[in-house]
């Protein structure tokens, strides 16, 4: 069994090394370094892997053990969230924002003392949107962004990254779009959350995990 992460050069192209190797603790961080190219990243969730670091650390690539995802024909509609739906309170907008989605989802939130989505993620992953591969799913109410999420979509899966909402269940109706008019196989939702787990979340295993991303997103 693997006893550290492998380290990867800045110039690093991929393959990453067997998700398999991750190491339990901490949560399956596989490899550190690297590179958040367009390549390296779709690389990177091809093979069940996504980056997460802080801004005053190395590029971090996990593959945790269990994973969170969601099935979208499983997706929990509370009534409450269905009455919202229902006035049709909110426009839905699809990769019309998809920067201020990006900086909206990395604003600071309560009880939380900075953001993962730093500059260069950001970058990174708007890249990911001129290349078609990243997509934000917005919630507009009278011409103002209200919540919304973003991921990245390879073959019929969807990886999602993060969400946000500024008025009530904007998040979650952004979300029953994604899972019931876009309707991808699988949406990864990468660790768990008691918020998401009343969406109607799972865990399943890494194998399980890494054979449905090979089945469902096939290569890129």
């Amino acid at each position: 069994m693997n006893d550290k992460p492998f380290y990867l050069t800045e110039n690093f192209s991929g393959p990453f090394p067997d998700a398999k190797l991750a190491l339990e603790e901490p949560d399956g961080l596989l490899a550190v370094g690297g590179n958040l190219k367009a390549e390296t990243l779709l690389q990177a969730y091809s093979q069940g892997l996504f980056p997460w670091y802080s801004d005053d650390q190395p590029i971090l690539w996990w593959s945790p053990n269990p994973r969170c995802v969601l099935h979208p024909n499983k997706l929990k509609i509370s009534r409450s969230l269905k009455k919202t739906i229902n006035k049709k309170i909110y426009e839905i907008r699809v990769n019309t924002a998809f920067r201020q989605v990006m900086q909206a989802c990395a604003a600071p939130r309560k009880d939380e003392a900075g953001t993962w989505i730093d500059n260069d993620m950001l970058q990174a992953y708007c890249q990911l949107h001129e290349l078609g591969h990243a997509h934000s799913i917005e919630c507009w109410n009278n011409d103002e962004l209200v919540g919304g999420l973003y991921g990245i979509k390879i073959g019929d899966m969807f990886f999602g990254e993060s969400m946000f909402s500024k008025q009530t269940d904007a998040s979650k109706v952004a979300l029953e779009y994604l899972c019931n008019t876009i309707k991808p196989k699988l949406i990864d939702v990468q660790v768990h959350s008691e918020h998401m787990a009343s969406l109607g979340t799972e865990m399943i295993g890494r194998d399980k995990f890494i054979e449905m991303v090979k089945s469902i997103a096939g290569k890129h």
